[in-house]
């Protein structure tokens, strides 16, 4: 079996961070209007995605995975809430504000994980975290869709 070319290998590495199964995260019990009624109905605001750990892409490749991330997750939204709306006014007060999370591994080797999150904001000021972790070949077989792949994993565990 060849080496997989580095391009590919970052590309998938960047793209595994974003397939991040999700799971709340909070200790404390879940907001009131953390519901299915609440949120498929909802209007949402994606911030500006954030990548943390190593920077292990090159300044093109980073804005590209940083652009699929906002695109992607609010797709995966509204694939998960078709009554909802994704509106890009962060001053509205009832929105739910929402950050895509990519945090890299240490290296790009096929077998570390990377994990992804989408952080909520909820209009009363309460936050949820829905967080999976992906094996960086698992998020590289999916290639440009792997954005995609993940945040619909993360929005399947969404109530």
């Amino acid at each position: 079996m060849g080496m997989i070319p580095r391009p590919l290998l970052a590309s998938a590495a960047l793209l595994t961070t974003l397939l991040v199964s999700a799971q709340a995260q909070n200790p404390a019990p879940l907001p009131a209007d953390w519901t299915s009624a609440r949120l498929s109905t909802a209007t949402y605001v994606i911030l500006d995605p954030q990548m943390t750990g190593p920077n292990l892409l090159g300044g093109s490749d980073q804005g590209s995975v940083l652009a699929a991330m906002r695109r992607d997750s609010a797709g995966a939204l509204k694939r998960r809430y078709p009554g909802a709306t994704i509106s890009l006014d962060a001053a509205s007060p009832q929105a739910i504000r929402v950050t895509p999370v990519l945090q890299t591994p240490s290296a790009l080797l096929p077998w570390l994980k990377l994990t992804a999150r989408l952080d909520f904001t909820l209009p009363g000021g309460e936050r949820v975290s829905v967080a999976q972790d992906f094996g960086l070949l698992s998020v590289w077989q999916h290639q440009a869709e792997a954005a995609n792949f993940v945040y619909d994993q993360l929005a399947q565990r969404l109530p």
